[in-house]
């Protein structure tokens, strides 16, 4: 079991950043793939990024590609994403996940433990 309380969040002008932090508590960090996924109101949860337990891999959808960096810190239990040239498509409740099965996934199904959530607001 894994606790996950997402920070971070906020209003940001169009081509600005923010770093989402995700903070883990339970069994320990590193046996978790951790993922972040965003959920645009009135529309389906999308896979945002995803990273293994040692952080070699990594894995992002297009559309954060070359913008968005995932990380981790496994002495701090601690997931992060620095979100960088925001768009205001990139408006969305974002949220961190985390599972133990294997493969770096990029189904919102396959995450067995999720985070409140924290708002991310691009202003254009």
């Amino acid at each position: 079991q894994v606790q996950l309380v997402e920070s971070g969040g906020g209003l940001v002008q169009a081509g600005g950043s923010l770093r989402l932090s995700c903070a883990a508590s339970g069994r320990t960090f590193g046996d978790y793939k951790m993922g972040w996924f965003r959920q645009p109101a009135g529309s389906e949860r999308e896979f945002v990024a995803a990273i293994s337990g040692s952080g070699a891999i990594r894995r992002y959808a297009d559309s954060v590609k070359d913008r968005f960096t995932i990380s981790r810190d496994n002495t701090k239990n601690t997931a992060y994403l620095q979100m960088n040239s925001l768009k205001p498509e990139d408006t969305a409740a974002y949220y961190c996940a985390a599972k133990t099965s294997v493969g770096v996934t990029v189904s919102a199904l396959d995450y067995d433990f999720w985070g409140q959530g924290t708002q991310v607001t691009v202003s254009s």
